[in-house]
């Protein structure tokens, strides 16, 4: 398998787990198979970087917020971190961050930072206006989460006012938890009335706090711990260790065991206290969260992707257990992958009863030698699946079972699987004619983060696709021909028809990323859909661009030359493209619909709208650096340049860009016209 391809796969396997953990409260992996993902995804982007897209769901926050409650934009984005594991990635994680600043070893290893245990709850973030409680919302997408107003004030150790010493405007972010012993008291409460017990604490907060009535949320008994800062109007403190006394000074729960550590050397030791002392807690942890102590040097860092540079997660080890594998299901996906999921028999690993995980692909099954009927080790760290180890080693006398053998044919349609030269997962041959293909992409097509239908979910879609009412996407967007035969289906009324209608009319009118997420597209995340719609601004130009995007032509060397766009992911698009059938249905589906809305930039600033591509060494400030100031002043920054290029800027020995941006008339400024025009 080539790294183009494990990591385009990787990507589609931690976009569905985002959705599943954020938005659905219904984890699909533990942290440590989500984190081990993660961990891989960056690794072969650092080995290979034209495989870094910066729109990508390597750089993703949570789920878009679910449409049953009001939406809120946050003033200031609301991010995620980066995990470490040991001590050899923390110093690197320091490491990078005193070179993004230009400090010499010594001085990045004299940085103060703050520990603070990560909560394994809900963020939130509380605005303040004129020191009154205004409004509290989710995470969200991390840039736009859900209005929980009314439940969050149901919570005491949240403050209504503050006092006259606080910002005009604030934004203060926390998390909202439960103890062990109110998770407890509620699956008591929940196993009496026969109602579903919840998974874990994390999963119980989240569904107390996202319920539609207050009166619900208010029965539950939330805690709160708050530990950092959005958007304010007027400065608040010079450290992270004086904005935590603020707060608490404000009214705000801050967690005790919160500590200023002088010296990166002094981290380790507070982890193994803290890891000792975590069954002791009254509350769950899964780590520790580390965060540059000196405000103005965060700032200086800034974000990349989905983290922030100047904190860090050092997350602990996972907790293990050990049952039977009792199956393995072979599961066919929307783009034709054929997934192995195990079996098990259910175990209380950590406090959570599990039955199932994911085997990943024939590879691993034949690497770990797991056989049906076999003893196997399991690893969670706070999640619903765990993932499989291994076999546990048998005893000299204990037969197992044969080896299993990964079917070359689709178990739902027929056709060959096939698995090309260097790949790892076998995909079905049958493309649309396969059922399970084609009802995946349905499901996908009114997921929430593509048309986000409410009343049209996955079972509504597998009954109406068997029944022949939906066989392509636009068929969404004419069930309305169709609603006498639906009202004489058990289960449906004119209401649960009636608003399904309004939601699928709603959608006639769709933002250009989520048409292009939509359609299911191979190795097209959410990211990367909204990375072309911001390129290409308008429905026709992205579909005649693409179909017109032939090797050795213009087309081809603009979606190539989109920062990002690599030829694997370029290779999806114009496959698509190529196919007759699918050009048919995107059209058939464009004539349902009103209007397709073009992306809004992701910042607002000076220099939004412009193409920026840095070259030659900059003195005053690293590469990096410069590269995150202008996204966040609007732009978008790029490795080559073309003539849709709005600015070059040249740094010493700019070399053969410098050429090209001359050839092609392109404007240019030196470092210091760079900063003038930063307003650095």
């Amino acid at each position: 398998m080539t790294n183009a391809h494990r990591h385009a796969e990787l990507e589609a396997l931690i976009a569905q787990w985002d959705t599943a953990y954020h938005h659905d409260d219904a984890p699909l992996v533990n942290d440590a198979e989500y984190d081990a993902a993660r961990r891989e995804l960056q690794a072969l982007e650092e080995q290979e970087p034209s495989l870094k897209n910066e729109n990508s769901v390597s750089t993703r926050v949570g789920a878009a917020p679910d449409s049953a409650f009001g939406k809120y934009r946050h003033l200031v984005p609301m991010l995620s971190l980066d995990n470490v594991f040991n001590e050899e990635e923390f110093s690197a994680f320091v490491t990078r961050a005193g070179r993004f600043l230009g400090l010499s070893e010594t001085e990045a290893n004299s940085l103060s930072f703050m520990a603070e245990p990560k909560i394994d709850g809900l963020s939130i973030s509380l605005t303040y206006e004129n020191r009154r409680f205004l409004r509290g919302t989710t995470r969200g997408d991390g840039l736009e989460g859900e209005d929980v107003t009314a439940n969050l004030r149901t919570i005491s150790a949240i403050p209504d006012t503050l006092p006259d010493d606080a910002p005009d405007l604030l934004e203060i972010r926390g998390e909202v938890f439960l103890s062990k012993d109110a998770f407890l008291a509620l699956n008591e409460q929940q196993e009496a009335r026969g109602a579903r017990l919840f998974a874990n604490p994390r999963n119980a907060a989240a569904g107390s706090l996202r319920q539609l009535d207050p009166n619900i949320t208010r029965t539950r008994p939330l805690s709160l711990f708050a530990y950092a800062l959005g958007h304010r109007s007027a400065a608040v403190s010079n450290t992270h260790e004086d904005y935590l006394k603020t707060l608490e000074r404000w009214g705000f729960p801050v967690n005790p065991l919160s500590k200023r550590l002088d010296h990166p050397s002094e981290i380790p030791t507070y982890v193994q206290h803290l890891a000792e002392e975590r069954a002791l807690l009254g509350y769950d942890i899964d780590g520790i969260v580390f965060k540059l102590n000196d405000v103005a040097l965060q700032e200086r860092l800034g974000f990349i992707g989905r983290a922030p540079r100047w904190a860090i997660a050092w997350k602990f080890p996972a907790e293990q257990a050990i049952t039977i594998l009792r199956s393995i299901e072979i599961q066919v996906g929307r783009t034709g992958a054929l997934t192995p999921v195990a079996h098990l028999e259910p175990i209380n690993v950590g406090g959570v009863l599990v039955s199932k995980a994911t085997l990943h692909n024939e590879d691993e099954i034949a690497r770990k030698d797991v056989r049906i009927g076999d003893k196997v080790r399991l690893q969670r760290a706070g999640d619903v699946i765990p993932q499989i180890l291994g076999p546990v080693d048998p005893s000299p006398d204990t037969e197992r079972g044969p080896a299993f053998i990964f079917p070359d044919h689709c178990p739902v349609c027929g056709s060959h699987a096939e698995r090309p030269t260097g790949e790892a997962v076998r995909r079905c041959t049958g493309g649309l004619t396969c059922e399970a293909q084609a009802v995946e992409r349905l499901i996908h097509m009114v997921s929430r983060n593509a048309f986000d239908i409410d009343g049209l979910g996955e079972r509504s879609i597998r009954d109406f696709h068997r029944r022949g009412f939906i066989t392509r996407p636009g068929d969404i967007f004419r069930l309305e021909e169709r609603k006498d035969e639906i009202l004489a289906l058990d289960g449906w009324g004119p209401q649960s028809f009636d608003n399904m209608q309004r939601a699928i009319e709603e959608r006639r009118t769709i933002a250009l990323s989520r048409l292009i997420f939509g359609l299911g597209i191979r190795r097209i995340g959410e990211r990367n859909a909204q990375m072309l719609a911001r390129h290409f601004k308008t429905f026709e130009q992205w579909r005649d661009t693409m179909i017109a995007a032939r090797p050795d032509t213009e087309e081809r060397a603009t979606l190539g030359a989109i920062m990002g766009i690599g030829d694997a992911i370029a290779e999806e698009l114009v496959a698509f493209f190529g196919e007759p059938h699918n050009v048919e249905t995107l059209d058939d589906l464009r004539s349902a619909l009103h209007e397709i809305t073009p992306e809004a930039a992701p910042t607002e600033g000076h220099l939004s709208g412009k193409t920026i591509v840095f070259t030659g060494t900059l003195t005053t400030m690293t590469r990096p650096e410069a590269k995150a100031i202008a996204e966040r002043l609007g732009a978008q920054v790029t490795d080559s340049v073309s003539k849709k290029t709005s600015l070059v800027v040249l740094g010493e020995k700019a070399g053969s860009k410098a050429k090209k941006a001359a050839d092609l008339g392109l404007e240019t400024l030196d470092e210091q016209g760079w900063r003038d025009l930063a307003g650095i």
